[in-house]
């Protein structure tokens, strides 16, 4: 099992570019399941869960022509496929119950297996089913697995209990070929919602609103292939920004846009950063220590969950003590150990976590226990002095496309060791 060897002490400075958003890619390409032709999308990151979303394809039956190098994949979906997404493959990957709706809206019938739990929290999904029968899909529970029908999805009022992200990707998926109009209330205003909503129209499907409260779909007969770029990843911007911060560098990241990351920026100047925004990149200069602050976690625009972990690997060397309360998931707090083993002086009550923030942390080895919590090490571990090993870098591999490169770029010392 491949590790990641770090040589901390050494401020980032210089540029990268990121890779496509993995949040954005993931129902994006799911979404080519509703066209009746070839869809083409370009700037698709080299992960792990994207390889396990074209397997999840594959096993459908649909034609995937990936190639990493150019970092674009063509899928084609033909007129009969599989509706079975077996166990197999939908527990490497949350996001593959997002197939139940295009899968219902396409061919009437899905069967997905329930993804369970996983390392974060249970993340239950009703709010995506719950959605789907309110556009008249019929919903079973037998044997772990959701099985879905419905002659003809209809368009409906869809009120939301909890803006989920998944569940409003599902529900605005379904709704594209639904019969007549759906208006989605209480939705994720995520970018990566916008994202999806362009790469649809793009097939030709009819949607106004994304970005706000309420979605609202006229449902067409069919829908048709795309050439779609994938927007930029948000997290793994904020994650070599929090680097950059952390090791008291200056660095340039390009290929996204700020107001993607707006609230974590203004957390960042709080920590006294410099920000510069402008069009395609964001810049950040580190003016010595950063400063302890505060943070409490989210829905869109609010600060993300999924930069939580990064953040507090952050305020484990800032001057004071902040404090982060984490609303979304309920078991998101498992980096803490791995931090302490650092040095870091943290303390966690209920969902909140008191950070008292410390001149130096002395490398150590560590264990990575999911994808953000990994990067979090990755970052304890390049403002550390001596060696860090992180291990169980697998999660990394989940969402950071050549993570040692990059940072290696920003002259970090890291090493992957096979």
């Amino acid at each position: 099992m491949d590790k990641v060897r770090i040589i901390g002490g050494t401020p980032l400075r210089g540029s990268i570019e990121v890779s496509g958003s993995k949040n954005a890619a993931l129902p994006i390409l799911i979404s080519s399941i509703l066209s009746e032709s070839k869809c083409v999308f370009r700037r698709v990151p080299d992960l792990q869960d994207i390889n396990t979303t074209f397997q999840l394809l594959g096993h459908l039956g649909m034609e995937v022509d990936w190639d990493p190098s150019r970092s674009q994949v063509a899928l084609s979906s033909p007129k009969a496929i599989s509706v079975d997404a077996p166990y197999d493959l939908v527990r490497k990957m949350r996001a593959s119950v997002v197939v139940l709706g295009p899968l219902l809206a396409r061919y009437g019938r899905a069967k997905v297996s329930l993804p369970g739990g996983c390392a974060i929290g249970a993340r239950p999904i009703n709010y995506h089913l719950t959605a789907l029968e309110k556009l008249g899909a019929k919903i079973e529970l037998e044997g772990g697995y959701v099985i879905a029908s419905a002659r003809k999805l209809k368009g409906a009022r869809v009120g939301l209990e909890f803006p989920s992200v998944g569940a409003t990707e599902n529900a605005m998926m379904a709704a594209t070929l639904a019969e007549g109009e759906t208006l989605l209330e209480n939705c994720a205003k995520e970018p990566e919602i916008i994202d999806l909503a362009r790469a649809l129209r793009a097939m030709g499907a009819k949607i106004e609103g994304e970005g706000t409260e309420a979605i609202r779909l006229q449902g067409v007969t069919s829908l048709q292939g795309c050439d779609y770029p994938i927007m930029g990843d948000r997290i793994e911007a904020g994650t070599y920004l929090a680097a950059g911060l952390a090791t008291e560098g200056e660095v340039r990241i390009d290929g996204l846009e700020p107001a993607d990351l707006e609230s974590v920026l203004v957390k960042f100047e709080e920590a006294g950063a410099r920000i510069t925004r402008g069009q395609g990149f964001i810049g950040l200069a580190a003016a010595g220590r950063p400063r302890a602050t505060d943070v409490t976690t989210l829905p869109f625009p609010g600060f993300p969950t999924d930069m939580q972990a990064q953040f507090m690997a952050l305020m484990a060397i800032a001057d004071g003590t902040s404090l982060i309360k984490e609303t979304i998931f309920e078991n998101r707090f498992m980096h803490v150990p791995e931090l302490t083993r650092l040095g870091a002086d943290i303390t966690i009550r209920g969902n909140t976590a008191v950070i008292r923030g410390k001149s130096g942390l002395k490398g150590a080895p560590l264990m990575a226990t999911d994808l953000r919590a990994s990067a979090s090490l990755v970052i304890g571990g390049l403002c550390a002095q001596g060696e860090t090993i992180v291990n169980r870098v697998y999660h990394l591999d989940r969402g950071y496309e050549h993570l040692e490169r990059k940072l290696g770029a920003l002259g970090a010392r890291i090493e992957r060791i096979k």
